[in-house]
């Protein structure tokens, strides 16, 4: 936005970033460290390069659970797309957990002291 209007807009255009942006720009850099493309400090140092270690033998459900993690679907998401397809869901799941979306959240506390200083 400070780039469009051609200068700063501050506090407000970065809190509208987070809100916008945040989700989706932790979830690649979780999925890069989860591949091993990249190590992020701010996230489980166990979890660097799992996807490698857990999935060597990539196979087409694991890749299309990826790709759809990837686009911001959920595990239910991903639980309700398996069951429309006739997919058992045993290795669905199986998958999930090992990837474990839910415990790798991380909140901005960025936009936290933002809200907080006003």
């Amino acid at each position: 936005m400070s780039e469009k209007a051609g200068r700063d807009l501050g506090d407000w255009a970065i809190r509208c970033w987070v809100r916008e942006h945040w989700n989706g720009f932790l979830r690649e850099r979780w999925l890069e460290h989860l591949q091993g493309r990249a190590f992020w400090i701010e996230l489980d140092r166990e979890d660097y390069g799992l996807l490698q270690r857990e999935f060597r033998d990539s196979c087409p459900l694991f890749d299309e659970i990826f790709r759809r993690i990837k686009r911001g679907d959920e595990n239910l998401d991903i639980l309700n797309w398996a069951i429309d397809e006739g997919i058992g869901t045993d290795d669905v799941i199986d998958i999930l957990e090992a990837i474990d979306i839910n415990s790798r959240r991380i909140e901005c506390k960025f936009a936290i002291r933002l809200s907080q200083a006003h």
